[in-house]
């Protein structure tokens, strides 16, 4: 692609002249485009300041850094989501579809020198639980 010969300026204020009245054909000339490319940027730039072009410009230049942050983002997710699918199954053969936490209360046991267990081993599942899961030594 060739280098551009005009700045945003430039083709601003060409297309704005092309606003006041001046003849297309004139503008064209002077320019030294052809009448495509007037129109081109009369589509483009038309009713816009030289500040609103720029800053257009660089919401551009963002929104295309965001959609890649967002594309790395969801490939992370995905292969996320596929490791725990993996462990996912391991996880579940080690429960053998009991709950994590009535595995957990099952293997565990605790010497707990308090007045809930008289200082001896007590299975944890004897215990009385909290709304979290987390057994009370202490009443």
């Amino acid at each position: 692609m060739s280098k551009k010969r005009f700045s945003v300026e430039q083709m601003i204020g060409v297309v704005k002249q092309a606003e006041v009245g001046v003849p297309v054909a004139e503008l064209i000339r002077k320019a030294g485009i052809s009448e495509q490319t007037f129109y081109r940027w009369k589509s483009k730039y038309a009713g816009l300041e030289v500040d609103q072009v720029r800053q257009m410009a660089q919401l551009q230049e963002e929104n295309l850094r965001l959609k890649k942050l967002v594309a790395e983002l969801s490939l992370d997710k995905t292969m996320l989501q596929d490791v725990l699918s993996k462990n996912g199954e391991a996880f579940a053969a080690w429960t053998d579809g009991r709950s994590v936490d009535d595995q957990l209360w099952g293997e565990r046991t605790a010497c707990l020198p308090c007045s809930l267990c008289d200082a001896r081993n007590v299975s944890l599942s004897e215990l009385p639980r909290s709304t979290n899961g987390i057994a009370y030594a202490y009443p």
